[in-house]
């Protein structure tokens, strides 16, 4: 028999077997590696992952890469890497032609897609024929089907699998409806409804509408997502369930019209409608609805003489659990495989590889048991305290940690790059429990356990997450964390006393260590304030912490024993010494503990502590003057309230698209400039009413915090009435309840 094996934590080389997995019963090719080369053609995490089957197996793997993951994790993984283009996806990761070269010189036999980038692209398995070369997916005609969502609602519709009512977004000829004929029918399916682009997945483009008045945006940002995204502009319009909760179910199919379904997984954990926490199996369907989903997702698959593993996606109404609704199904590997291999002990890649191979799938559905309880985590690089923009930077210091029970799939190596070019998932922490809350348990210890410092990461705010009652309970909804967040659940990041004594501590142990000489010995080289038959002259440390605060550290003694003030407070004891690379032992007032310390390009010290990460600035007195001047300067030209008259991009990115025109009068809150960054488009909006005057134009490459424009304040009496801007366009980072413009499939540009 083949065992399907679960893959052990891949923050170390090799997978681990379970106790016993289902088999390939039926194969004459008993224990043979399916090929003998196989090109992962995507980057990150499922890179990894892929090839950590890959190297279980036997089988040479081929990475490819970008000039912008030239040291990335999966580069390094692989047996042979081949470099296939610039940063831009389109000319590296998206090019089916630098894909199938790459191949054909490294002689693979098989390209596994990965999700995202080529998995569900009819033209790369298309070439994959024309080469000669097995594409690890489905047939193009299941592609072709699946990947349109009009004619998936139709096949699935024809095999009796319900779907959520609503526009076909075609009229009876064939033709993409326009906006005249969405928007009517919008008032055939009523508000509030959802338009969604008929291809693609993730989520990508859709938009939550809740009135006529808000729809002509909604649609026009959708088709321009849509078209960038797909090349397919064509848009549909669905009833909004109340209270939604996403249900998919995971299948695996050969070529000889056996299927299977390994069980549901939970998703209702999103926001801005990309998953961020799933589950297995759901704490909300029975055993009767369990069964009869499953065998839904079955005859989805069916539909399509569908091979591979795959996923069929469902909504289930809250109130109604017994109820579900065919949305769309993924035609690839889903970013949260990992949890159903948890609870099945099947290795998904290895299957995925093995039917590919043309081998049977050597199990019935009654062979499939599910066991104890899996919850994902998606670590995003991404800052939830500026309203989840997403982040870049180098990875300073980075702690992956091993342990029972958990996983962690991960690209993240220390110095890594993450920029603006990719999707910002960074890592999956996924955890494994007798039941649901032991999962829960261990994932926020896997997660505190976690370090990343140099990049912001949503770690702390997935931890507050998990702990939330509604969470915990089960009683969940794709609305939950949008509430969550307007709840004011997003960790503040404000740094606490304690960690300001460890951050001017490291910020005087490494200003003593480039101060001492090399030969230096004895106080004269330790620059700690010591003098000659005098007590030690106390140092003063000035930080900025979150939010911008300002607070003196006064020092006496060195780092590794001193007694410390923090700003009017009492005088405190403290240490600080090294350990092991960027980790460090902090005792203060005689409570010591583990701390992770890293300094930034920009002086700045990172500090891990208590399952909790804080960047706290260390500037120096020049950058204090100028700081205080550039205070000075903004408050001389706010001449219309509080706000900057400039408008600034929040992260690193692209323009593309601009509303308004240079000189054109708009009120507070206009959108002005939209920027796409980690393949999510920001709108920016105007800080108050004014003259707009514009610095960036469509196509620009802006920086964190550049001037896109500048809005030139009007007297309150030539002010324009307030805009009637809909929802759908306000900065969808902003903690508003604004519904924001996605545009990227996890793992994909």
């Amino acid at each position: 028999m083949h065992p399907l094996r679960t893959p052990a934590p891949l923050v170390t080389p090799g997978l681990s077997e379970p106790a016993s997995t289902p088999g390939h019963a039926g194969s004459d090719n008993r224990g043979a590696r399916p090929f003998g080369t196989v090109l992962v053609a995507n980057r990150g995490e499922i890179a990894c992952r892929i090839i950590a089957t890959l190297r279980r197996l036997g089988i040479r793997s081929v990475a490819v890469h970008s000039d912008a993951d030239a040291g990335a994790r999966h580069v390094s993984l692989a047996d042979v890497a081949v470099r296939i283009g610039p940063a831009p996806a389109a000319d590296s990761y998206l090019s089916v032609r630098a894909i199938i070269d790459a191949a054909r010189a490294t002689g693979a036999d098989a390209i596994h897609p990965g999700y995202g980038f080529l998995s569900e692209n009819p033209g790369l398995a298309r070439a994959c024929a024309d080469a000669g070369i097995v594409f690890v997916g489905p047939g193009v005609a299941a592609l072709e089907a699946m990947a349109d969502k009009i004619t998936a609602k139709e096949i699935v519709a024809a095999r009796g699998v319900p779907v959520v009512p609503g526009s076909t977004g075609r009229d009876p000829s064939g033709r993409a409806l326009d906006d005249e004929a969405l928007a009517r029918a919008a008032r055939d399916v009523g508000f509030p409804l959802l338009v969604k682009p008929s291809a693609g997945g993730g989520g990508k483009g859709m938009q939550v509408v809740t009135s006529a008045d808000d729809l002509p945006a909604a649609l026009a940002s959708a088709r321009r997502v849509a078209t960038r995204s797909f090349g397919d502009g064509t848009l549909l319009v669905e009833r909004l369930v109340a209270r939604p909760r996403h249900i998919e179910v995971q299948v695996l199919a050969d070529s000889r019209g056996a299927v299977v379904h390994l069980g549901e997984r939970e998703c209702s954990l999103q926001r801005r409608h990309q998953k961020v926490v799933e589950e297995a199996p759901s704490p909300l369907l029975d055993a009767a609805t369990r069964a009869r989903i499953g065998e839904a997702a079955c005859e989805v698959a069916r539909g399509v003489d569908y091979e591979g593993a795959g996923t069929v996606e469902f909504l289930v109404p809250a109130d109604d659990p017994t109820t579900f609704f065919f949305i769309e199904m993924n035609t690839r590997l889903q970013v949260e495989h990992p949890v159903t291999e948890m609870v099945t002990g099947l290795d998904l890649v290895e299957g995925q590889l093995r039917v590919a191979a043309g081998e049977p799938l050597g199990f019935a559905q009654e062979d499939v048991v599910l066991r104890g309880h899996a919850i994902e985590a998606r670590v995003y690089a991404e800052s939830p305290a500026r309203g989840f923009l997403p982040a870049t930077g180098e990875v300073l210091a980075l702690v992956e940690p091993d342990g029972a029970g958990w996983r962690l799939d991960s690209s993240l190596t220390e110095g890594l790059r993450v920029g603006g070019d990719y999707d910002p998932l960074l890592a999956k922490a996924v955890a494994h429990g007798a039941d649901r809350a032991q999962a829960l348990d261990r994932l926020d210890r896997l997660l505190a356990e976690t370090v990343v410092l140099g990049v912001d990461t949503n770690i702390g705010f997935l931890r507050a997450l998990l702990a939330d009652p509604d969470v915990r309970s089960g009683d969940l909804d794709t609305g939950l964390i949008e509430r969550f967040v307007t709840a004011g659940g997003v960790p503040p990041g404000i740094a606490t006393e304690d960690d300001l004594v460890a951050v001017a501590l490291c910020s005087l142990a490494g200003s003593d260590a480039r101060r001492a000489a090399p030969h230096a010995t004895g106080p004269w080289g330790a620059g700690d304030g010591w003098r000659l038959n005098a007590a030690p002259r106390p140092r003063r440390v000035v930080l900025l912490a979150p939010p911008d605060e300002p607070h003196e550290v006064t020092v006496t003694g060195d780092a590794s024993d001193a007694v410390v003030h923090v700003d009017d407070g009492q005088s405190r004891r403290a240490s600080l010494t090294p350990v092991d690379g960027h980790t460090w032992r902090l005792v203060v007032d005689g409570v010591g503990e583990t701390v992770h310390l890293a300094t930034g390009p920009d002086g700045s010290v990172w500090l891990a502590r208590d399952g909790r990460v804080v960047q706290v600035a260390v500037p120096t007195r020049a950058e204090r003057l100028a700081r205080r001047a550039a205070a000075r300067r903004d408050a001389s030209e706010r001449t219309d309230g509080p706000t900057s008259p400039d408008v600034r991009a929040g992260m690193p990115g692209t323009v593309v698209a601009v509303a308004v025109t240079d000189g054109e009068t708009v009120a507070a809150g206009t959108v002005l400039v939209v920027v796409e960054a980690m393949k999510m488009e920001h709108p920016l909006t105007a800080p108050h009413a004014g003259v707009v005057r514009l610095t960036a134009r469509p196509g620009d490459l802006v920086r964190r915090d550049e001037v896109v424009a500048r809005v030139e304040p009007r007297p309150d009496d030539a002010a324009p009435a307030p805009a009637d801007e809909p929802a759908t366009l306000h900065h969808p980072q902003a903690d508003t309840p604004a519904v924001p413009v996605p545009s990227h499939t996890p793992g994909a540009p």
